[in-house]
């Protein structure tokens, strides 16, 4: 079992709330977490349709069953539970009394905003990162093999989990968050957006491609966003009297599970290919997010880019300063690099700049640090 940074951050919250909610994708390790951090809680899955059905039915007295806490499994199949919790811990509100996991964002948030607002801690496990992971980073192989506990336990390749897993998706969780007739051409959309990995998402290029209409494409962004496949990186809100760009970039919350999306069958077959650099920056972003919800924090992360072209891939803002971070996949330092973070901190007057890439040279070039990506931890 691997060490998970979120760690400290649960034990935490169960100190804090009377409800401690974990989201993330499936088999992220959520489970797992819940039970080895509480394991003096019973186990309660409502993926058991048996089990299901009795909470559906008679909410009150299938929570009668568990007046001492209980660990609730993928809890987004019952949501009108929450409402019922409330009452409980209203009542009774015992520190770390009820641990629930879902692997579907909105259905839980929507329910949580509605009942459990300010009795529950919410956080989010994704799957491993690469400090988690605990080995020398390999750049090329930690991308296509991207981090989920399963994959990495079993020693297992892409291609005997991905396919798997995606189609376990699709039947178990596309279904449930949306009637999709046509599953094949949903299958479609979810390739084509693997297609897209790092860039500024264009909904009729999308449309047109995949033969569906504008309202299609958003409601099914929607669906791959609120089940952690993949997050939409939101352009920086100010404008710095410069006509900016205003759609969001698209980025998948696992490298590994994009590479088998693009058909690649071997570590070796990215090195030429034409998302490498795409999939590097998202590797990169995806770590940032992942420390950020391992420390319980919000990612203020967005990027920036105006209509003349200047564009830096990553801005984060926090504790009131903005880190205005270039991601490159090269590994021989060209001053070409931070010009567009150069051009931006000029204009911010108050972000600092940053590249991070493959290469080794560390330190100032022209106020612009340079980090080599063994060493990202020095960003936070």
């Amino acid at each position: 079992m691997y060490l998970r940074s979120i760690t400290p951050v649960l034990e935490r919250f169960s100190k804090l709330y009377p409800v401690l909610g974990i989201t993330g994708p499936r088999q992220s390790g959520k489970t797992t977490m819940a039970k080895t951090l509480f394991g003096h809680l019973p186990y309660v899955s409502l993926e058991n349709i048996d089990i299901r059905f009795q909470a559906q039915n008679d909410p009150r007295a299938f929570l009668a069953n568990y007046q001492k806490g209980a660990i609730f499994d993928e809890v987004q199949h019952v949501p009108e539970l929450l409402s019922y919790l409330q009452g409980i811990v209203d009542e009774s509100p015992i520190k770390g009394r009820y641990i629930l996991t879902g692997s579907q964002n909105f259905a839980l948030s929507h329910h949580v905003s509605q009942s459990l607002s300010g009795r529950i801690g919410m956080t989010t496990l994704l799957p491993l990162s690469l400090s988690e992971l605990g080995k020398p980073i390999e750049i090329t192989l930690d991308i296509f093999n991207g981090g989920y506990p399963g994959l990495h336990q079993l020693n297992m390749h892409p291609l005997d989990f991905y396919p798997s897993y995606i189609q376990t998706y699709i039947e178990r969780d596309v279904r449930q968050l949306k009637n999709i007739e046509n599953i094949g051409r949903f299958q479609t959309f979810l390739k084509l957006c693997a297609g897209r990995v790092g860039q500024i998402i264009n909904l009729s290029s999308l449309a047109q491609d995949c033969g569906i209409s504008h309202t299609t494409v958003r409601q099914w962004l929607n669906i791959l966003e609120a089940s952690y496949l993949i997050f939409l990186l939101q352009p920086f809100h100010q404008s710095f009297n410069k006509r900016l760009i205003k759609m969001p970039k698209l980025y998948f919350y696992d490298t590994g599970l994009a590479c088998t999306l693009l058909g690649l069958e071997k570590e070796s077959q990215l090195e030429t290919h034409y998302l490498k650099g795409a999939l590097f920056e998202n590797l990169i972003i995806l770590e940032i997010v992942k420390k950020r919800f391992n420390q319980g924090l919000p990612t203020n992360l967005y990027f920036w880019r105006d209509r003349t072209g200047h564009e830096v891939d990553l801005l984060a803002e926090w504790g009131g300063n903005i880190h205005a971070i270039e991601i490159k996949a090269g590994s021989t330092f060209q001053s070409d690099f931070i010009k567009n973070v150069q051009y931006f901190c000029e204009l911010s007057k108050i972000a600092k700049g940053y590249l991070i890439y493959t290469g080794q040279q560390n330190g100032l070039h022209a106020k612009v640090k340079l980090v080599p990506m063994k060493e990202i931890e020095q960003i936070f």
